[in-house]
């Protein structure tokens, strides 16, 4: 049975209903009206409820991104001012009952006002990778995928491989050209891996998921209440990796190219929390091989994701992913 199929049976949620009830209880908290489940994917489902302290909302993870209950628990512990404080975590199950967040970065602001906000919150993400370094290796024993620089040319050829599978049940024959074209770029992206494997910066977490509607903060001063949720595509990376999907999705919301000067700005002022570790040209050459090589992680969160039997609407997404390394020529 799938993850969805389970989610939506009555059984399922009675079961998920009570672990909530349990849960509010614990907190001096009672539920004031139904259980509404909001969201429904592959990779997780989403259910919230009113409650007598305002709205809660569980979050039921697949096998594939069930780690994200225990690295909650371990995000709390290293940076609670920079996540929301959890209710209950059942890390065997995936399950996470969080307080409601308030306001998405995304929904509060848009245009270079987004983008001014992003320069002040960036930073704080950029602390919070910091102080996780130390604790790196930890994290792939919680089940969070190692994706450093070193083991990525064997990611490349797991990327081509679970494309293949996907083009062998219903590619077009220009889908196999392009899948062809990137399949050539092994020795170069092997090249751009080995020169990050030397570049400065310690492997991180990388949320490699960030944008704006991941975060919760509110203006004026986003960067004093930005909290950075929804880690369930999180890796262990180069840190700089996380600019990947934060740049194109500010790029997509202000219909601007990547070289656009408030993308930039935004790129500085995260870069600037590791001025200590190398000059400002030489953290923009990481920052540019990282998130190029980072390309090929989300081909593979991607399909962990969907899993072996992926829903239609969703198949076709990491091939997409994986020929996004054409841009680099």
């Amino acid at each position: 049975m799938t993850n969805v199929a389970t989610w939506t049976t009555a059984a399922w949620l009675d079961a998920v209903t009570h672990f909530l009830d349990e849960t509010l209880s614990e907190h001096g908290l009672e539920r004031s009206g139904p259980v509404t489940q909001s969201r429904v994917r592959p990779w997780a489902t989403l259910l919230e409820a009113p409650t007598s302290e305002g709205r809660v909302w569980l979050k039921a993870a697949g096998a594939g991104t069930a780690f994200e209950a225990a690295l909650y628990a371990q995000l709390h512990a290293v940076a609670p001012e920079r996540v929301l404080t959890p209710l209950g975590l059942d890390t065997e199950r995936g399950w996470m009952v969080l307080p409601d967040g308030g306001t998405l970065l995304g929904h509060a602001c848009d245009g270079d006002e987004l983008a001014h906000a992003l320069e002040r919150v960036m930073p704080k993400y950029a602390e919070l990778q910091l102080a996780l370094m130390p604790q790196a290796p930890g994290l792939v024993s919680l089940g969070v995928t190692d994706m450093t620089p070193a083991l990525m040319p064997t990611r490349f050829e797991q990327a081509l491989e679970a494309v293949r599978s996907f083009l062998e049940r219903e590619g077009s024959t220009s889908e196999w050209d392009e899948f062809t074209r990137v399949s050539a770029l092994g020795p170069r992206y092997s090249a751009w891996c080995h020169e990050l494997a030397t570049a400065p910066g310690a492997p991180s977490l990388d949320h490699n998921d960030l944008h704006p509607w991941n975060i919760f903060a509110s203006l004026p001063e986003p960067e004093a209440n930005a909290r950075f949720f929804d880690w369930g595509d999180s890796v262990l990376a180069h840190p700089f990796a996380s600019l990947l999907v934060l740049l194109g999705a500010l790029g997509q919301a202000l219909e601007a190219p990547l070289g656009d000067r408030r993308l930039l700005r935004v790129r500085d002022a995260y870069l600037e929390a590791f001025g200590t570790i190398a000059s400002r040209r030489e953290l923009v050459r990481t920052a540019d091989l990282a998130c190029r090589v980072a390309k090929v992680a989300r081909v593979l969160t991607w399909q962990r994701a969907i899993g072996n039997a992926p829903a239609p609407d969703y198949a076709s997404i990491p091939f997409g992913k994986l020929i996004e390394l054409l841009q680099e020529g």
